[in-house]
């Protein structure tokens, strides 16, 4: 994504650009991807970056409560930021700790309750955990 890219994103979402959180999007909106917090670091650390780790976790919060990037929890230790926004669903490795896309036409979900009185789905969102076959 070029910077005038990342600047006009951080724009329309209201967050103001500064140089921690444009690095922070340049490598988290590079492609479609996930990574976890230290991932992001660790790969603003070989681009020479010097935004500190509280600044990147600051800058993942201020972007995920404004839809710029969507956080997702894979367990209760373990989060991931999704440049891909719209509503779609995972598979977990957890052996590797790998996240990968489940396009949603490859999922059908049936059986779902009565939503409770003065309520609408919103979105369903589906984690699949996976690990290596044992032998």
């Amino acid at each position: 994504m070029l910077r005038k890219d990342i600047l006009d994103k951080l724009k329309q979402h209201g967050v103001m650009p500064t140089a921690q959180r444009i690095e922070v999007a340049a490598v988290l909106l590079s492609r479609p991807q996930h990574l976890s917090a230290d991932q992001i670091i660790d790969k603003l650390k070989s681009r020479r970056s010097r935004v500190s780790k509280a600044t990147v976790y600051n800058t993942l919060k201020l972007f995920s409560e404004q839809g710029i990037v969507k956080e997702l929890s894979v367990d209760s230790s373990r989060k991931f930021y999704d440049s891909t926004t719209h509503s779609h669903h995972h598979f977990y490795h957890v052996d590797s700790g790998e996240l990968s896309d489940i396009p949603g036409s490859q999922i059908s979900i049936s059986g779902v309750p009565p939503l409770p009185n003065g309520t609408e789905q919103e979105s369903v969102e589906v984690l699949i955990r996976v690990r290596d076959k044992r032998r």
